[in-house]
C-alpha cells in the first residue's frame, strides 16, 4: 500500500502545537537563565555557583535549529521537530553538566524549568512514543550525569522526574481517551454514510444487493494474508471495497439492468464508473485513500483492463486484491443477464486467470484463503434466504388478510 497522505487537518493541528511549543521553549529557557542570573546577584548562596562552561553556546546551538525546523515543516515532517529539539537540548545540557561539575560533585545542582516543560507539555502531542522518549531520556540523562560526576545529588532529580512522568502519563491517557472517543464517533458516522451510499446504489440495481459487502469481506481476507497492513490500513481498504462501485450511480438504469448483451457504446458507459467513482470521493477527506481501489479494480495484470490499461505491478496492490474479490463475487452472483456460477466453477476461473487477468502471487494466496471465502459466500446466502423467507411470510399474511 502506498504511504498515506496525512490528513491536512491533522497536519495543521500538529503544526500549531509545534509552533506554540517552540515559542514556549525559547521563552521559558531564556527567562529561566535571565531570572536566575538576576536573583543570584542579590543572593549570596546562589552566587557560589560553578559557571556553565557551555553557557550561551547552548542557546546559540538551539537557535541554529530554527532553519532545521523550517526545513522539516516545509517537507511535512513536523512530527520530527519535537524530537530534534528535545534530543539536542538534553544532549547539550548533559555535556554541560558533566564538564561543569566533574570533580566537584558536592556542588552539583540538577534540574531546570525547561525540563519540567518537556515533561508536562509532552502529552499535548498525544504520542506515546514522544512521551517515552522525553521521560526515559531525562531519566537517562541524570543517571549518566550521576555516574560520571559521582554525585548522589541526582537522586532527588530522578525522584522528581519519576513523579512528574506519572502525572504526565495520566494527562496523556486522558487526552488519548478523548481522541479515541471522537475517532470512534467519526468512524461510526463514516460507516453509516458508506452504507447509505451502498443502499442507494442497490436501489438502482437490485442484482448487486450485498455485492459490496461480500467483496469487502473477501478482499480483507486476501489482504490480511500479506501481513504488511495495519489495522487502520485494512479499515481504509474496507471502505474502499464497500465503495468500489459507487460510480455506477451515474449509469442509466436501462444499461445497468439490461438483460441482453451490451453494445460497445453501452459498455464504454459502464467502464466509466471507475473514473466517476474515484472523482466522487476525491474531495472527501475520509475516503481519499479509497481512490486507487475505486479507479483501478478493473485493471488487468496483462494490461488489457480499464480505465488506464495499467499492467502488472503498475496496478496498486490493493486494487489487484479487490479485482480478484470483485470477479469472484460477480461470478457467484445472479445478474440480470445470467445465473450465478458455483463457487467451485468461480474458483477454477480465477486460477485460469493467473498471470493474465490477475496477479499470479495473489492467485496463489487466493487458493490459501478460498476455504474462508466459501464460508463467507455460504454465510451471505443463508442471510439472504432468511430475508426472503421472512418477506414471503408477510406477503402471504397480507394475501390471507
Amino acid at each position: 500500500m502506498k504511504t498515506k497522505k496525512i490528513d491536512p487537518n491533522i497536519l495543521n493541528e500538529e503544526s500549531q502545537t509545534i509552533k506554540w511549543f517552540i515559542v514556549l521553549f525559547y521563552i521559558i529557557s531564556i527567562s529561566y537563565d535571565l531570572i536566575y542570573s538576576i536573583i543570584s546577584k542579590y543572593n549570596p548562596i546562589l552566587q557560589y555557583k560553578t559557571p556553565d562552561l557551555l553557557g550561551l553556546w547552548i542557546y546559540v546551538f538551539m537557535f541554529a535549529l530554527i532553519p532545521v525546523a523550517r526545513y522539516l515543516y516545509k517537507n511535512q515532517r513536523q512530527h520530527q521537530i519535537k524530537y530534534v529539539y528535545f534530543i539536542s537540548y538534553t544532549t547539550l545540557t548533559l555535556i554541560n553538566d558533566v564538564i561543569s561539575f566533574i570533580g566537584k560533585p558536592e556542588i552539583y545542582k540538577s534540574g531546570n524549568a525547561v525540563e519540567i516543560l518537556w515533561l508536562l507539555l509532552s502529552p499535548i502531542f498525544v504520542s506515546n512514543t514522544f512521551f517515552k522518549v522525553v521521560s526515559l531520556g531525562l531519566l537517562l540523562k541524570y543517571s549518566i550525569a550521576g555516574l560520571i560526576i559521582q554525585t548522589p545529588n541526582v537522586l532527588s532529580a530522578l525522584l522528581l522526574l519519576a513523579v512528574l512522568s506519572i502525572f504526565s502519563f495520566i494527562i496523556l491517557n486522558r487526552f488519548q481517551s478523548y481522541v479515541r472517543a471522537i475517532k470512534t464517533s467519526y468512524d461510526q458516522q463514516l460507516v453509516g454514510l458508506v452504507k447509505g451510499v451502498i443502499a442507494t446504489l442497490e436501489l438502482k440495481d437490485p442484482y448487486t444487493r450485498g455485492h459490496s459487502e461480500r467483496v469487502a469481506s473477501y478482499a480483507l481476507e486476501l489482504a490480511k494474508i500479506n501481513g504488511k497492513f495495519s489495522v487502520d490500513d485494512l479499515k481504509d481498504f474496507n471502505y474502499a471495497c464497500l465503495l468500489h462501485d459507487i460510480g455506477k450511480i451515474h449509469i442509466p438504469d436501462r444499461i445497468l439492468m439490461k438483460p441482453g448483451r451490451l453494445t460497445n457504446e453501452e459498455y464504454e458507459i459502464i467502464k466509466a464508473h471507475t473514473v466517476v467513482g474515484a472523482e466522487a470521493v476525491s474531495k472527501i477527506v475520509g475516503f481519499k485513500h479509497s481512490i486507487e481501489v475505486i479507479r483501478s479494480h478493473h485493471e488487468r495484470w496483462d494490461g488489457k483492463g480499464y480505465p488506464d490499461q495499467l499492467k502488472g505491478e503498475e496496478i496498486p496492490y490493493l486494487a489487484r486484491v479487490s479485482a480478484i474479490a470483485d470477479a469472484f463475487d460477480a461470478m457467484t452472483s445472479t445478474r440480470s443477464y445470467r445465473s450465478a456460477l458455483s463457487v467451485e466453477e468461480a474458483y477454477k476461473r480465477i486460477l485460469e486467470g493467473k498471470g493474465s487477468q490477475f496477479d499470479p502471487e495473489l492467485v496463489d494466496n487466493f487458493q490459501k484463503v478460498f476455504p474462508k471465502w466459501k464460508k463467507i459466500h455460504d454465510s451471505f446466502n443463508e442471510e439472504i434466504d432468511k430475508i426472503m423467507l421472512h418477506n414471503n411470510f408477510w406477503v402471504e399474511k397480507e394475501v390471507e388478510g
